[in-house]
């Protein structure tokens, strides 16, 4: 009886693990595909993560070039020479004072450069050593036996050059001798002023004559008087040293002259000189006075150059 309760028993487990058995494969049969869609999914190409958007580099533009603006006060420097901008325009030429200049006009200029200083006898003897220029034909001022070629006057108006020595130099500096209404622009600006700094004379302004004294009694140093500056800058347009112009002189000239960019009559005996000297009174140091050589050398004329505004 042992025996066969003992085989009923073996049975029955026999049956309750077959159960188990079916009942664990049909609970993994029904998992599978859940399983094989989560495995599916996480095994697929991953999404890129976002990356943060950058705002785009935008090439700059070059700035634009532009050319400078000229104006008064504007400069060139070659070779150490300073000239300055003249703007162009109209100014009033000429006055009541003697009959050569008169009548009063006016006259349009193109722009132009003149140089800020009188020719030195240093700048001289540059073109001079270059084989350009032919020496001053005296070495010697009023009061100076020693003047060009001394390096103590190195800074002064170069004297004793003729009309055709300083064009020559100012052909080698690649510029011209100023017309006279250039020369008298530069000097007065167009507010009609009678002297290059306004209308009251005296000697910390102008080296002249005052009618009893001399300021000096010889030339100067170029550049001296601050106060005597013209409204463009320039230096020495009254006094120190006469000025030679392109111009030949005629007394009668204002009266038909042309109205713009005037060269002088096309022919003559004289050139127009400008300026006054050191040893004038106050009326030949005006910047409408007109004095006139013959271009043969004078102890005390000098001269400085001018070019227009294309190179």
């Amino acid at each position: 009886m042992k025996a066969k309760k003992s085989k009923d028993n073996t049975a029955i487990i026999v049956a309750v693990i077959a159960a188990l058995a079916t009942l664990i494969t049909a609970i993994i049969g029904l998992a599978m595909p859940f399983v094989e869609r989560m495995a599916s999914e996480n095994t697929s190409t991953p999404m890129p993560l976002a990356t943060p958007t950058q705002a785009p580099v935008v090439a700059e533009s070059p700035a634009a070039t532009e050319a400078p603006t000229l104006g008064i006060g504007s400069i060139i420097i070659s070779d150490g020479v300073i000239m300055l901008y003249v703007p162009a325009g109209t100014f009033s030429m000429g006055s009541e004072e003697n009959d050569d200049e008169k009548p009063i006009h006016s006259v349009d200029l193109d722009a132009y450069y003149i140089y800020k200083y009188e020719v030195t006898n240093a700048a001289y003897k540059r073109c001079m050593d270059a084989g350009a220029c032919n020496p001053p034909k005296q070495s010697n001022s009023s009061t100076r036996s020693a003047y060009y070629g001394n390096p103590e006057f190195d800074d002064y108006p170069v004297i004793y050059v003729d009309w055709n020595m300083a064009n020559e130099y100012c052909l080698w500096r690649n510029a011209r001798l100023p017309t006279e209404a250039e020369w008298e622009k530069a000097a007065r600006g167009v507010d009609g002023r009678t002297y290059p700094w306004g209308e009251y004379i005296n000697c910390d302004r102008v080296n002249y004559y005052d009618g009893s004294k001399y300021c000096v009694g010889d030339t100067t140093k170029v550049g001296s008087y601050e106060s005597g500056k013209s409204p463009y800058g320039v230096y020495d347009m009254g006094g120190n040293v006469w000025e030679w112009v392109n111009d030949w002189y005629s007394g009668t000239y204002y009266r038909s002259s042309p109205s713009s960019n005037r060269l002088g009559p096309d022919s003559g005996q004289y050139r127009v000189l400008r300026g006054g000297s050191w040893s004038l009174n106050p009326n030949y140091v005006r910047s409408a006075n007109r004095g006139w050589g013959i271009p043969v050398t004078l102890r005390d004329v000098g001269f400085r150059c001018a070019r227009g505004t294309s190179p």
